[in-house]
C-alpha cells in the first residue's frame, strides 16, 4: 500500500502521571542512551467513563466536519473532540488518525516535532474521503503536559534527546494511553479502523482496548534541520517504523 505523505511527527494515549501537590513526579529515572525503552505506558487503566458533550458541524480547509467533544466523568474539565466526516456508524476499516494535543506544534508552528504535519496530512487524507476520522487526545507532551514537555525541553538543550529528557524528569518515555479514544470510536459506532501512524504500539494499544484495527497506514516523514534527531529517536528508541525522506 502507498504510504501517505507529510513532513514530520508520530505517536500520542490518555491516563495521567501520578504527581505531587507541586506537578513534579516522585522519583527520577535514568536509562543508557543505547538503551531500548518502552514506548506504551504500562498498566493502562480501566475503561474510562466519558459522556458525549456536544457536537456541531464546522467547515474548514479541509472539507466540513462534525465536531463531536467528550468529556471524562472522572476529570470533566479534560475534554477529547472527534472530528468526523461523513456517517461512521457501523463503518469497517475506517481511515481513523489517533492524535495527540502539540500545543507548540499546532499553535506555534514548532519545527522541534512533526505533529502538525501529521495532524494535516490526516485531515487531508480523510477530508478527501466520503468517511473518516480524527480521534485528537487531550495528553500534551506524550501525556506529561505542557509545562513538563517545556522541561524536557530545557533538557534537550544540554544533550539530551527526547526519551532520556522525559526518564530524567521521573515520567515514562511516553505517558500516553489510547483507552478513552477506544471509547470514542466505541461510542461512534465504527465497526474497524485503519490507523494512520507510524507507531506499531498505537495499534497494539487500541487492540488491547477492543479496537479492532485491520490495518496500519504508514506515513512517510520529511525531516528539517531542527527534528531530525528527535525522528531518529523515535525510529531508534521508541520502534517508530519511520521512513525518512533526504
Amino acid at each position: 500500500m502507498n504510504p501517505l505523505k507529510t513532513s514530520g511527527k508520530d505517536a500520542r494515549q490518555d491516563g495521567r502521571q501520578e504527581a505531587r501537590q507541586d506537578g513534579r513526579p516522585d522519583s527520577a529515572a535514568s536509562v543508557s542512551p543505547l538503551a531500548p525503552v518502552p514506548h506504551v505506558s504500562s498498566a493502562p487503566p480501566a475503561s474510562p467513563l466519558i459522556e458525549r458533550y456536544s457536537e456541531a458541524e464546522v467547515p474548514t480547509d479541509y472539507g466540513t466536519f462534525r465536531l463531536v467533544v467528550y468529556r471524562e466523568v472522572a476529570h470533566p474539565d479534560v475534554e477529547h473532540c472527534a472530528i468526523v466526516h461523513g456517517d461512521v456508524r457501523a463503518a469497517r476499516d475506517l481511515l481513523v488518525r489517533v492524535h495527540s494535543e502539540c500545543f507548540t506544534g499546532e499553535v506555534l508552528h514548532s519545527l522541534k516535532c512533526d505533529c502538525r504535519e501529521q495532524l494535516d496530512t490526516g485531515l487531508r487524507a480523510i477530508g478527501a474521503r466520503d468517511l473518516g476520522a480524527v480521534i485528537y487526545l487531550r495528553q500534551e507532551g506524550r501525556g506529561i503536559g505542557l509545562g513538563n514537555k517545556i522541561r524536557a525541553y530545557a533538557l534537550q538543550e544540554q544533550g539530551a534527546d527526547t526519551v532520556d529528557a522525559n526518564l530524567r524528569l521521573g515520567f515514562e518515555a511516553d505517558a500516553r494511553r489510547y483507552h478513552v479514544a477506544s471509547a470514542m470510536l466505541a461510542d461512534l459506532g465504527v465497526a474497524s479502523v485503519a490507523v494512520l501512524t507510524n507507531n506499531p504500539a498505537k495499534v497494539d494499544a487500541l487492540r488491547a482496548d477492543g479496537v479492532i484495527v485491520t490495518r496500519r497506514v504508514p506515513m512517510d516523514i520529511e525531516p528539517n534541520q531542527h527534528n531530525r534527531e528527535y525522528l531518529d529517536t523515535k525510529r531508534d528508541r521508541m520502534g517508530h517504523l519511520i521512513r525518512l525522506r533526504s
